[in-house]
């Protein structure tokens, strides 16, 4: 993964050249709390490309070390705990109220924006939209607690589903799954939104890795028309759906220009349908300078919460019934961001685009 994030920037260094772009370095007099957010940011983007990576050398280190004790005991560990992730995760509050996710959040700023009450009594699934590159209102707003969600929908418990290949990543998975990251897989779910009494949420980035590949500043490319899963799972369990739309989660970055039919992008979807994952080239700041680097430009992230769509438990839902809810809860989706797009920066000639 590393060796494509490398690429990114190895493909946009002779644009600059080209172009007689000069680097801008940051000033040194920034105020303390601008680099404490910045090294926030930095430590989040490292934790998200290659924290992972990092934590399967350092088991295979213990492995050439020899430290069979150690490793007998967390591979024991691994095989009682491996169904965690998907029986809802192990949060631990004390990681989510880290002060680094403050200052994080303050980066951008990212901020939740309520439009209605949600009842506790009733469990609910959010479609979050766009996945954006790295996902970073996602994880500000549900992963953290700085961005007011216990306020502004107490009593609801948020749960952020990722790939269930992040969890197979020794000492990576315990970490992910103490700020409230859980397994996307339909088992997980099910069992997030099987609380009798109501008050558990899960967040589903509905488009996927797939997604982040239409992650351009300025889109607005919703990869959904296939996604129904969710939809099913919501009427098989009663939950109701709420549509989520972060705005200005594509912002964030730039992206090696990869349109559909190109050679570029036929080898990202080559790629993801192998693997898993997607490899968007991306670039944006640098940790010094304004120029290029890994790092998110200070874009402010702004995540609308919808109204909730109510729906109704059905055992055994007919292909009918998934395409009507799909249909509704697409409309309810248009309807929010239309309703909200002139208030954080999108020109009023824009819609969604539907693909």
């Amino acid at each position: 993964m590393l060796a494509g994030y490398s690429s990114a920037l190895w493909q946009v260094w002779p644009l600059i050249r080209h172009k007689g772009m000069k680097v801008e370095f940051a000033p040194l007099n920034i105020p303390l709390a601008r680099r404490l957010q910045t090294t926030a940011v930095f430590q989040w983007v490292f934790s998200f490309l290659l924290l992972a990576q990092c934590c399967i050398g350092i088991f295979i280190c213990l492995v050439l070390a020899r430290v069979w004790l150690l490793l007998a005991l967390y591979v024991l560990w691994l095989y009682l705990d491996w169904e965690t992730p998907q029986a809802g995760g192990r949060r631990w509050e004390w990681v989510r109220n880290w002060p680094v996710w403050k200052y994080f959040k303050d980066y951008f700023p990212i901020r939740l924006v309520k439009t209605c009450d949600l009842d506790p009594q009733h469990n609910y699934i959010m479609g979050f939209h766009p996945h954006g590159v790295l996902v970073a209102g996602a994880f500000g707003n549900f992963c953290t607690n700085y961005t007011g969600f216990k306020e502004l929908f107490p009593g609801l418990t948020p749960y952020l589903h990722i790939l269930p290949f992040w969890f197979r990543c020794p000492f990576f998975r315990e970490y992910i799954m103490s700020v409230g990251l859980v397994s996307a897989s339909k088992k997980s779910v099910n069992h997030v939104l099987s609380k009798e009494d109501g008050g558990n949420v899960s967040i589903i980035v509905t488009g996927g890795a797939e997604e982040s590949l239409d992650a351009h500043p300025g889109s607005v490319t919703l990869n959904i028309l296939k996604r129904k899963g969710f939809i099913k799972v919501a009427l098989k369990r009663g939950a109701h759906l709420v549509p989520v739309f972060s705005f200005g989660e594509n912002e964030l970055f730039q992206q090696v220009s990869n349109p559909k039919g190109s050679l570029l992008r036929c080898v990202q979807e080559r790629l993801q349908r192998i693997m898993g994952l997607a490899m968007p080239l991306f670039h944006a700041r640098g940790i010094f300078q304004y120029s290029f680097g890994l790092m998110p430009y200070r874009m402010p992230i702004h995540t609308v919460v919808g109204r909730p769509i109510p729906v109704k438990e059905t055992s055994h839902p007919t292909q009918e019934e998934i395409e009507s809810l799909h249909q509704q809860y697409l409309g309810a989706l248009q309807e929010l961001f239309e309703e909200h797009k002139e208030r954080y920066g999108i020109p009023e000639h824009k819609s969604l685009i539907f693909i």
